[in-house]
């Protein structure tokens, strides 16, 4: 999620100033954003992340002003269905948020460690780091942040430049290297690796040494007999492909200029990660995002209503 990064980096270019954290907490029926969007707000009115596709984003500056001022939690509630087409209502929390919960939100990013976030939207209202030992009340808000995806990029050429645009724009890390000798780690969990060195031997360094660190994605760009050949290659040292090789590496979305190449590779990696289906969404006869009316049964995500 970019716009955590975004938050962190905001406080700590501005730290000391007061901040107010605007949290979409719950939704019905359709919405842009998914619970769990959040948007930072300064004393100037200058903001970090979004909370909709523009509609509501002025008034809950007003409202943080005014929560600024006061130091008290308001509760906003959008029928959007009357004033903006979209087919739902949206409550969001604004609240003066503590310098001691941006500081734990950093110390988690910057260590690429997961955290779970509850934000209390009745009652005490307000967002704190917890553990998953700690009980989810009524009227409380509970999502668990991730690290941004890291990839690697093994390989220079045209598409690399593309490649590294699209990544930072999701706010994924970057790290290239002309070998696989070249990088060093951590690898984690969160990690994503392209090989596209258009050598064969640096190829095959850099799948030998990868493979075996069971990442989520791995993409090799070259064509299917290059990969068969390699494939064979590795067998011969004890080393096997599993589901986490991508070669080809990238979706068909046509167009073969470099920009069109990274567009399929990021495309994938975004995939694997979030569990896309890759389905168009013409097609898909389910909605677009889980339906918020029940309580969420993802381990990424869950929310008790309020009893108000």
């Amino acid at each position: 999620m970019r716009e955590i990064g975004d938050i962190v980096r905001e406080f700590e270019h501005r730290r000391g100033e007061p901040f107010a954290l605007a949290t979409l907490v719950q939704t019905r029926g359709s919405s842009y954003r998914r619970p769990g969007a959040r948007m930072l707000i300064t004393h100037d009115g200058k903001t970090v992340g979004s909370l909709s596709g523009g509609c509501l984003e002025e008034e809950v500056v007003a409202q943080a002003r005014e929560v600024l001022r006061t130091g008290q939690p308001a509760l906003m509630e959008f029928d959007t269905r009357r004033r903006f087409g979209c087919n739902g209502a949206l409550e969001i929390l604004v609240e003066r948020v503590s310098d001691s919960f941006l500081d734990t939100l950093a110390q988690h990013f910057h260590e690429r460690r997961s955290c779970l976030i509850t934000t209390r939207f009745a009652g005490e209202c307000g967002s704190r780091v917890v553990s998953d030992a700690d009980p989810l009340f009524d009227g409380e808000f509970r999502q668990l942040i991730e690290p941004a995806p890291q990839l690697l990029v093994i390989g220079e050429g045209p598409d690399s430049i593309a490649l590294r645009a699209i990544a930072a724009a999701l706010g994924w890390t970057v790290r290239s290297a002309e070998t696989v000798a070249d990088l060093e780690g951590p690898y984690d969990e969160w990690t994503a690796a392209v090989i596209k060195t258009h050598n064969y031997g640096r190829d095959f360094a850099a799948l030998r040494t990868l493979l075996p660190l069971d990442l989520r994605y791995i993409g090799l760009m070259g064509p299917r007999a290059r990969r068969e050949q390699l494939l064979g290659d590795l067998l011969d040292t004890g080393i096997a492909a599993g589901p986490n090789l991508f070669a080809p590496a990238g979706l068909d979305l046509g167009g073969d200029s470099p920009e069109s190449i990274a567009l399929a590779i990021v495309s994938e990696i975004q995939a694997v990660f979030a569990g896309g289906s890759r389905q168009t969404l013409r097609d898909r006869k389910t909605p677009i995002h889980a339906p918020r009316s029940e309580p969420v049964t993802s381990p990424s995500v869950a929310w008790k209503p309020s009893a108000r």
